[in-house]
């Protein structure tokens, strides 16, 4: 469905865009022959961004309740703090971290763009790979750190299902870390 243009106040301002909304904005012109277009990089249309401020509430939470912060909270009431006030250092963690992940995401809301076109705006074009790296770079490490205590988990398991697996030693975590790893 197309929508009809919003009159622009500025020349060329909103020229090839369709604007849904104040909060949402389509690409109309085609813009595919450029060098710097691919499909994978490609706005996203209208008609496909069908999520809604449930599904990014629902997100959010399966984000921030997780393995990790179990562990985070049993640690912080390890070294004393009592059970609600690791809940506060948790819940105020989450928040910190909430503020930038939303500055980050208004552009691919409103516009529909991936987070290494948005990069191209502040660091160009093979500057775009930079934070595009460090980004997977926190990815990989966060992904080592849950699969390192899915490790320790499905080790647990195994060594109270069967007594032998603990005969293994120090190489049964590292069977467990790379078993957990692959699954």
């Amino acid at each position: 469905m197309l929508l009809p243009k919003r009159p622009s106040r500025h020349s060329g301002r909103d020229e090839g865009m369709t604007i849904a909304s104040a909060d949402v904005v389509e690409l109309t012109d085609d813009v595919s022959a450029s060098p710097l277009w691919n499909p994978d990089l490609a706005p996203t249309p209208l008609s496909r961004r069908t999520w809604s401020t449930y599904h990014i509430a629902a997100l959010w939470i399966g984000m921030s309740v997780v393995i990790t912060t179990y562990t985070l909270a049993s640690g912080l009431m390890q070294q004393g703090m009592s059970w609600w006030q690791a809940m506060l250092v948790i819940l105020l963690g989450n928040t910190i971290v909430l503020v930038p992940m939303v500055l980050n995401a208004h552009a691919g809301t409103k516009y529909g763009v991936s987070f290494p076109v948005l990069c191209r705006a502040s660091f160009g074009v093979r500057g775009a790979n930079v934070p595009a790296t460090l980004r997977a770079l926190v990815a990989c490490g966060w992904f080592g750190i849950q699969t390192w205590i899915g490790g320790l988990a499905l080790d647990t398991l195994l060594a109270a299902a069967w007594p032998g697996w603990r005969g293994l030693g120090g190489a049964a975590v590292w069977i467990a870390f790379a078993a957990f790893w692959l699954v």
